[in-house]
């Protein structure tokens, strides 16, 4: 007998549109075989970037991102001294029981994300705020300045 087990309607999640959109892009970018797996990877690292932004960055961030998206964001408190890059995979890494190349698989896929949604520009004053180590995390090359 073939039965249709199905998740109860108080149980479900009711996401919008746009940030079902947004993690189909995360669950594209990470590979990841469901949209469930994907979702806990957009939470995770954008907890994580909420506790490393502040000022017009984290509003700009927050105001483009799909209203799921932007409350992870914005739930988070900052800490008085943002870390850097590789610092923000170990704490995700550690967070999450997750080892440091999945927490790194999982910042590169949403992060991806979050520039197609946020811009090069806004991604540029992001880096710009955060101390060294972030370019790469978003695909992008760390260029130090000439001394």
């Amino acid at each position: 007998m073939i039965t249709d087990v199905r998740v109860p309607l108080e149980h479900q999640q009711s996401y919008s549109t746009a940030y079902e959109q947004m993690l189909e892009k995360v669950r594209y970018e990470g590979a990841y075989p469901t949209r469930e797996r994907a979702d806990e990877a957009v939470r995770l690292v954008l907890s994580g970037l909420g506790r490393q932004l502040t000022g017009d960055e984290r509003v700009d961030l927050a105001a483009c991102l799909p209203l799921e998206a932007a409350r992870v964001l914005t739930a988070q408190i900052p800490d008085p001294q943002p870390v850097g890059g590789w610092a923000f995979v170990k704490d995700l890494a550690a967070r999450s029981g997750a080892s440091l190349a999945t927490a790194r698989w999982d910042t590169g896929s949403v992060f991806a994300a979050l520039t197609a949604h946020g811009g090069t520009d806004l991604i540029t004053r992001i880096l710009h705020q955060l101390p060294a180590g972030w370019a790469l995390l978003f695909g992008q090359a760390e260029l130090n300045p000439a001394v």
